[in-house]
């Protein structure tokens, strides 16, 4: 009886174990042979769970752009996404990261996971996020020969039975050939590209998705990758990725720093260019580069080609969205003045022969009026320190920069006709001599009167090789003050700083090259000191930030009214405070002694490059040691150094030689371990420069103030009366206290405002 009863359970198991076979060959050769892996497995998932009798499933695929594993199919809508990173921190990260299968019992044992890997952990928020408590879990990854492409995994075996391995091999089966499928898909697909293909292939979105999306566009009459961006919030970089994969070309972003290619828009007409989404962007050689919307459209480039004889035409391409930003910029200011072609066409029109043009066009010319003023205004909105007008000889085009946060870039080219137009309209507007081009000049533009911007010019001539002339304009930052807490001094110099410019009497010196931010320095400074108890003078060249309380004075060296001439003024004028714009000589720097040494407080600027030099060289100019020692309270050298970018700056743990270099440049590792104190470790960090909109992908926006501050101590007093040399000079100050610019700029390098690179550029030593 127990044989007939063997007997039947033998058949039954057979008859079983045939029918499971049956059903995973099936399972088998319909994802083997599926033209679209993605709908044949969505019919299967419940199949493939069903036939191990699991209680859920989810099939992961690879997102080789992010490193991570994604859930592309699952059991259960409690979640929509579930993104795991391929490490060894989470059961299915684990197999994929180890390419090996892993057959858990229960994934709250811990135990069990330290045996696999003391790293990996169940994260248990999924199971309080779903309602579902996990317990068995069977993952195997999907792999195409050494491809890595996902992983299959299953959840809690029926009746609490743990996988056998069995359903690993039939498991490993499945993922075997949804690899060599995933695969075969993979290579069938780049062979028929289409415009989104990279967005596919790297799993940053599906093909339901897109299919959505395109649908969307339809509806919308819109581009798709608008949709792309706005609706399905793929990032901007990536969907401009995939339009330059399947153009062949280069992606080009807005960037509102581009140089504007004046030549080339000559003749161009602003409608036809909006209308056709395309636009000049840059020469190179005999190449003119031009952005389009769609690269592939023959006739729209038969059209341009035909705008540009002779020249090879190159396309990029572009959103249209930017490239109507770019024809904006290009063309037209915020205030909507005449755009750079109309401008140009106007010149054009002026001129009689292209060979006459440079003497028969006047400076008091509509067009050359037009175009000197937006150079202006469009310096003024873009936040530019200096303008550049760079004319060439012979016929080549004129070159105007820009100099933003310490750097110049190519602003716009001018054809080559209208240059002595251009720099003679400046000369009239700051009122000097067209005529004079043998030597320099200088002067000022109050451009209120010219364009309705309230703002000053300092304006700079300089003959230049083949009779040119070179025309620099400091636009002058007015304004109120910067707080000197704002001005991210260390604690050390803050605290000194602001004790010594609270000192009754004695001379104060803030050096560096020009541009450094020594006159904003000073008048934060003034700020913090000014009150109605002190009578402060300044006498500057030009007076750029005002302050109320301040008795502020504009030097005139052509009638006689130099710096010396304000000092002795402001001597017989009850003064508590004076400050000087600069001390460039020996009558200046004397009086201004004499005047710290009789109960006065003074503040002025040097030209040197660091706190020591300051004294050697004041002491070159015949200065008396012994008064110059006792009036002196403190010289601050500064620089600016461009800081991250605050929105999209990127945070890293750098390597042990990058930190050794940080070390090195910081004086060695005695000096940074007694004034930093900052260990390697696995938890520092550091940051660098990635690059977004707001600093028109540079990773750099704003500038921040790097000191060396020598304080005028006893021991510096005795070095100075006995006029040490420059070396003596820094160890004493060394000794004092004092970090040199780039200790100080390392040291805002580890508190994340500034890289290495960035700070070697203005610091020597």
């Amino acid at each position: 009886m127990s044989g007939a009863t063997n007997g039947v359970s033998d058949v039954e198991t057979l008859q079983h174990e045939v029918k499971y076979r049956t059903r995973l060959q099936d399972i088998c050769n319909k994802i083997y042979a599926a033209l679209n892996l993605d709908d044949i497995i969505i019919n299967l998932k419940d199949e493939i769970r069903s036939l191990f009798e699991a209680e859920r499933i989810t099939i992961y695929y690879v997102d080789g752009v992010k490193r991570e594993i994604v859930s592309r199919f699952k059991s259960g809508d409690e979640i929509d996404e579930i993104r795991l990173p391929i490490n060894n921190a989470s059961i299915a990260g684990y197999c994929v990261f180890k390419k090996s299968l892993l057959n858990i019992r229960d994934v709250h044992d811990s135990k069990e996971l330290a045996a696999i890997d003391p790293n990996i952990t169940f994260d248990a928020s999924w199971d309080r996020k779903t309602g579902f408590i996990t317990r068995e879990m069977l993952v195997v990854p999907i792999l195409y020969k050494t491809y890595l492409l996902g992983a299959v995994q299953l959840m809690n075996r029926k009746n609490s039975e743990v996988f056998s391995s069995k359903d690993e091999e039939n498991l490993q089966e499945i993922a075997k050939i949804i690899g060599i499928a995933l695969y075969n898909q993979k290579r069938i697909a780049r062979s028929k590209k289409g415009k989104f293909d990279h967005l596919l292939e790297n799993h940053i979105m599906t093909q339901k998705e897109l299919t959505e999306a395109e649908r969307l566009a339809r509806e919308a009459v819109e581009p798709v990758e608008h949709i792309l961006i706005s609706h399905f919030k793929i990032p901007k970089g990536d969907v401009g990725e995939a339009m330059a994969k399947y153009y062949h070309t280069s992606f080009v972003e807005f960037n509102k720093t581009m140089p504007i290619p004046g030549e080339l828009l000559e003749g161009l007409k602003v409608p036809f260019m909006k209308n056709n989404f395309w636009v000049p962007l840059r020469s190179e050689e005999n190449r003119v580069i031009v952005l389009v919307d769609d690269p592939h459209d023959a006739q729209k480039m038969g059209q341009i080609n035909v705008l540009f004889p002779r020249r090879k035409v190159e396309a990029f391409v572009a959103f249209r969205e930017d490239i109507i930003d770019y024809i904006n910029l290009f063309t037209q200011d915020e205030k909507e003045q005449s755009s750079i072609d109309e401008i140009i066409s106007q010149l054009a029109d002026e001129e009689e022969e292209i060979e006459e043009a440079e003497s028969g066009l006047s400076e008091e010319s509509s067009a050359v009026v037009q175009l000197v003023n937006k150079i202006i205004i469009d310096a003024y909105s873009r936040g530019v320190s200096d303008i550049h007008i760079e004319p060439y000889p012979g016929k080549q085009n004129t070159q105007v920069r820009f100099r933003t946060d310490g750097a110049c870039s190519i602003y716009q080219t001018i054809p080559y006709q209208y240059r002595a137009a251009i720099v003679s309209r400046l000369k009239i507007m700051c009122d000097l001599d067209i005529a004079e081009r043998r030597k320099p000049q200088d002067g000022k533009i109050k451009f209120r009167k010219y364009g309705g911007l309230d703002v000053e010019l300092r304006v700079a001539t300089v003959p230049t090789q083949g009779g040119m002339e070179d025309v620099v304009l400091r636009i002058l930052a007015a304004g109120e003050p910067i707080p000197l807490e704002k001005m991210k001094f260390s604690k050390r110099n803050y605290d000194r700083f602001s004790e010594m410019i609270r000192l009754p009497y004695g001379i104060i010196f803030v050096c560096g090259p020009t541009g450094s931010g020594k006159t904003t320095t000073l008048h934060s400074a003034l700020a913090k000191i000014n009150d109605e108890e002190r009578k402060i003078w300044t006498a500057e060249d030009p007076v750029e930030i005002t302050q109320r309380g301040l008795r502020q004075v504009q030097v005139t060296p052509k009638i006689g009214f130099d710096f010396a001439a304000a000092m002795r003024a402001f001597l017989r004028a009850d003064p508590d405070v004076i400050m000087v714009g600069e001390m460039r000589d020996r009558e200046t720097t004397q009086i201004g002694i004499e005047a710290s040494l009789t109960g006065h407080l003074v503040f002025s600027t040097l030209h040197t490059n660091s706190a020591a030099e300051s004294i050697t060289r004041l002491l070159d100019m015949g200065m008396d040691p012994f008064n110059f020692a006792d009036a002196v309270i403190g010289i601050l050298a500064q620089r600016l150094v461009r800081t991250l970018c605050s929105e999209c700056k990127e945070s890293y743990h750098p390597s042990q030689d990058e930190y050794d270099e940080l070390v090195r440049e910081y004086g060695g590792q005695d000096a940074f371990d007694k004034l930093l104190g900052i260990e390697y470790t696995d938890d520092l960090i550091l940051n660098r420069p990635k690059g977004c909109e707001m600093c028109s992908n540079t990773g750099y926006r704003g500038r921040m103030g790097l000191h060396e501050l020598l304080e005028g101590t006893d021991e510096m007093r005795k070095l100075i009366q006995t006029s040490a040399r420059m070396e003596e000079l820094r160890k004493q100050a060394e000794a004092d206290g004092m970090t040199s610019l780039k200790q100080d700029g390392i040291a805002k390098i580890f508190e994340g405002y500034c890289d290495l690179i960035q700070v070697r550029r203005v610091c020597i030593k």
